[in-house]
């Protein structure tokens, strides 16, 4: 972690960074590891493990639920979302199926195209507004379902109605008794929060308001750097998704950007590791709020990053450059630090 520090602090980083692992021994035979650390942009060491926005990591947890649902028997991917969502008055409901939905090839509308205002917030997440969501992601689409993705919140905001519907249990609720309750992850939830979550910053300056609960499936879920790698830990242990569930999930296309289902799964080098990594990862940004979630299943690490400063630039990882290469590299590779 010291060296963490070092290449956070070079990066002018702001926020927090973990990393996790499970020890394995003939007495702790799986003892989750987690270490969290946190500083300003000068490198001053601040508290850790503040309540954070998870932003659209909240997608991948919606897609966590969606696929228990499947390897339940409940849903199936293929079938049109009309089949469980009969209510979606979409013009596409009844061509895209549910893996469309999860991997953003719905041709729904996207929220963030609603008119912003003077402070750049789209009216959709306004605390004024009062758009019906569901509604909204009824409305005119953008184009027909498959093809190539396009990032949409409404995908995900529609993926967890059709998860209520199918379940009869609220989305946040079913967070709760599915993911939070069994590994003991005591700070995540959903908006509207009952204590104040880490601001962020744009252009050093105090972000406009959101009313961040209207994120629905799509991004309203917060909590700590802690719980986020524990969940991590746990997806990739399989105690979340059964392996055959879990292989559709994170099935990534190289032909449409290495997009899976809730998340982006692709093989990349790392500095000082001897072959290529698999690499998970799910990013989001609310106002001046930016997360990374990366999961390396195949060396049963994990690792995150929360910054409360929108244009901080964490690079690209495929590319080989940027904070969350560097970041990932020492947690991965022997000489990733050297």
């Amino acid at each position: 972690m010291k060296n963490s520090r070092t290449v956070a602090a070079k990066a002018g980083f702001s926020g927090e960074f973990g990393m996790a692992y499970t020890r394995r021994t003939d007495s702790e035979p799986g003892t989750p590891v987690v270490v969290v650390a946190a500083q300003d942009s000068a490198g001053k060491s601040r508290p850790a493990n503040q309540l954070w926005r998870w932003a659209s990591v909240t997608k991948q947890v919606v897609a966590v639920l969606i696929m228990q649902e499947v390897a339940a028997g409940r849903i199936d991917l293929d079938a049109p979302v009309a089949r469980y969502l009969p209510q979606f008055a979409s013009p596409n409901a009844s061509k895209m199926t549910v893996r469309q939905l999860l991997r953003h090839q719905s041709g729904l509308p996207n929220p963030d195209d609603t008119p912003a205002g003077a402070d750049g917030v789209p009216e959709f997440y306004r605390p004024s507004s009062t758009t019906e969501p569901l509604a909204y992601c009824a409305g005119p689409v953008r184009g027909e379902p498959g093809g190539n993705w396009a990032y949409n919140n409404c995908d995900y905001i529609v993926a967890a109605a059709l998860l209520e519907t199918v379940t009869g249990t609220k989305w946040a609720d079913l967070v709760k008794t599915r993911i939070a309750a069994p590994f003991s992850l005591t700070t995540l939830a959903a908006f509207p929060a009952d204590q104040p979550t880490m601001p962020g910053f744009v252009a050093t300056k105090p972000e406009p308001a959101y009313a961040l609960e209207r994120f629905g499936g799509a991004g309203a879920l917060y909590g700590s750097m802690s719980d986020l790698l524990k969940f991590d830990l746990a997806l990739q242990q399989g105690k979340l998704v059964p392996a055959p569930e879990l292989a559709q999930m994170w099935d990534g296309k190289p032909e449409l950007g290495s997009i899976a289902l809730g998340q982006w799964s692709f093989t990349a080098p790392l500095n000082g590791c001897s072959a290529p990594v698999r690499i998970i990862e799910r990013r989001g940004a609310i106002g001046g709020v930016q997360v990374r979630n990366i999961i390396l299943p195949n060396l049963g690490i994990a690792a995150a990053l929360f910054t409360d400063r929108a244009e901080f630039e964490f690079g690209e990882i495929w590319q080989g450059r940027g904070f969350s290469y560097d970041i990932l590299s020492l947690a991965a590779c022997p000489q990733g630090a050297s």
